[in-house]
Order: C-alpha cells, then sequence, then structure tokens
C-alpha cells in the first residue's frame, strides 16, 4: 500500500525552509514586509506545524516570535487586563484574575486540548488561525476585547469582532503581528458562561456559544452579548438574540423565546464533525443554557 506523505501527520517536515528568530518586533514586522506570503509566523505551531507536516501549507520561511520579549505576559492594567499574544493556553487557564473576573474565558480554555497542547498553544495563535471553532474567540467577543497589532505603519487598535474575515483568514496585512489582547474589566452584577459541543473532551467544537449579562437591581438586562462559533465562516455574535432581550427582565420563559431567535444569526453548514441541522437545533440549546449559567452566576449559585 503506498503512503502519501504529505497528508500524513508525521514528525517529518516533508519540504525545506529558512528559519528565522528575531529578537524584536520591529525585525520581525522587517522580515514579513521584505518575505511577504512567502513566510508565515511561528507562535506556538500547534496549527502551524502539523498543516506543515502534512503538506497543507508549504512556507518558504518560518519566523518565530518566541525570543521577544513581553509577547507571552498577563498584567493588570486598571481598566482592562493586558493578554499578550504569545501567552500559552495553560497560564491562562491557571491565571487567578482571568478564572474569577473571565470565567468564560476560563471555561473556554479549560474545555481545548489536552494539558501538553495548551503548553505550547498561545491565545494569539487560536485566534489568528482563524478557525471558525476557535473556542477563545466567543469569549473574548462578550468581554468586548480589543486586539493590538503592529506592523510597519505602527499599532493599531481594533474590536475583536472585526479581527475576522472568514475561514483561515483576518485582516491582518502581510507585516503585521497581533502583539495583545486588552480585556476590559466587567462591570458590577455581570455574569458570562461558555459551553462547547464537540465530538470528545478535546476535539473542535461542533458548536459553542459564550454569553454575558449585566443586570440592574430589578433583575432588567441593562448589556447583553451572545457570541458562537462553529456555526458561520467566522465567530459570530448574536445580534437578534441580543436585541430582544436587551432592557428585559430577566425570565426562563423569555430566555427561551430568544433562544430560539439565534437561527436568525447563524449559517453553519454540514462537516466532517457535524450536520447543518444538528448545529441549528444545538445552538438554541446551548445559547438559552449558557445565559441562564451567566444569571446564575451572578446571583452566586452554583453552576
Amino acid at each position: 500500500m503506498s503512503w502519501d506523505l504529505n497528508r500524513s501527520n508525521t514528525h517529518i517536515i516533508p519540504f525545506e525552509f529558512e528559519y528565522h528568530e528575531p529578537k524584536s518586533l520591529d525585525e520581525a514586522v522587517e522580515l514579513l514586509k521584505k518575505l511577504g506570503s512567502e513566510a508565515k509566523v511561528l507562535a506556538g505551531g500547534t496549527d502551524l506545524l502539523i498543516q506543515m507536516k502534512m503538506g497543507v501549507l508549504r512556507p518558504k520561511h518560518i519566523i518565530n516570535l518566541k525570543k521577544i520579549n513581553g509577547l507571552n505576559l498577563i498584567v493588570d492594567k486598571g481598566e482592562y487586563l493586558s493578554i499578550g499574544a504569545l501567552t500559552k493556553l495553560r497560564d491562562i487557564e491557571k491565571n487567578e484574575i482571568i478564572k474569577s473576573r473571565f470565567p468564560a474565558l476560563y471555561q473556554a480554555v479549560k474545555s481545548m486540548a489536552s494539558i501538553q497542547i495548551k503548553n505550547m498553544a498561545t491565545i494569539g495563535g487560536n485566534l489568528c488561525n482563524a478557525s471558525p471553532a476557535a473556542d477563545t474567540a466567543p469569549p473574548l467577543m462578550v468581554y468586548n476585547a480589543k486586539l493590538k497589532i503592529y506592523g510597519s505603519k505602527g499599532y493599531r487598535v481594533i474590536p475583536i469582532e472585526k479581527f475576522f474575515k472568514g475561514p483561515k483568514q483576518t485582516i491582518l496585512e502581510n507585516d503585521e503581528i497581533l502583539v495583545e489582547i486588552m480585556v476590559p474589566y466587567p462591570k458590577p452584577y455581570t455574569g458570562s458562561f461558555f459551553i462547547k459541543i464537540a465530538r470528545t473532551s478535546m476535539d473542535l467544537a461542533k458548536a459553542n456559544v459564550a454569553t454575558k449579562i449585566v443586570l440592574n437591581e430589578n433583575d432588567v438586562i441593562e448589556e447583553i452579548a451572545v457570541a458562537l462559533g462553529s456555526v458561520a465562516p467566522t465567530p459570530i455574535r448574536a445580534k437578534t438574540v441580543e436585541s430582544y432581550l436587551l432592557n428585559k427582565r430577566f425570565e426562563e420563559k423569555t430566555v427561551y423565546k430568544a433562544s430560539k431567535l439565534v437561527l436568525k444569526d447563524i449559517k453553519p453548514i454540514t462537516d466532517a464533525r457535524s450536520t447543518a441541522e444538528y448545529r441549528r437545533y444545538v445552538s438554541q440549546a446551548i445559547v438559552y443554557d449558557a445565559l441562564i449559567n451567566s444569571y446564575k452566576m451572578i446571583r452566586g449559585e452554583k453552576k
């Protein structure tokens, strides 16, 4: 039986490439500007290296960012939490600020892969891979995260919702690097939650959802955000659900009606992991469950 090395996940990378290890952002950007589309950036490598081993990607140049200082830190900046793009998923999972103040992000990272992979994979890599199923994207979207990007024209900051263009596509130019995720601290009386449906505990999502609600003293929803992954070409906000619930009193029957409206926001497909029909069905259920659990977190109830 013949063996096609280019379609096998092996430890061998079946082609030659040049390896670069810049010591600064400016050096990395200069390389990207010079090499253009022939270069790929290496963060954790858990996506890129697999695609290279299978021959899906064949870059002529690899630019490893790991020697650049300051890209792997989690820092309290007062009004927001700064997460460096090269921060390992395992470090995010173990961070007490994230666990207590950003539970949906903590739950998302906890649901991802094995500890060994999380010790390599980075949050920036998960976002820049631009998978519709990226688990970190929905929670960062409901927390209104902003992304700091550096390129030959300097820095720019954008809302995370504008980052994704399509499957495997972002707004990054060839000479730009994601350097920081800026996550504003939630207001008082905020609850958030993340749910993922997958074939196995470490598989990519068939569908995932993050929700965030802010209530006033009368249980009226003053702010709401609902974001889903793996049900459209990019991670999306469920604007129809949000509009229906905003300024309404939080009640289970109202949330149930709102969860049905998610069908107007999603565009699922059938692929190797699931069918479009199942994704439509399960999206309604997980939106409802995530909203109920967000409410319970505000009320201090156990999940």
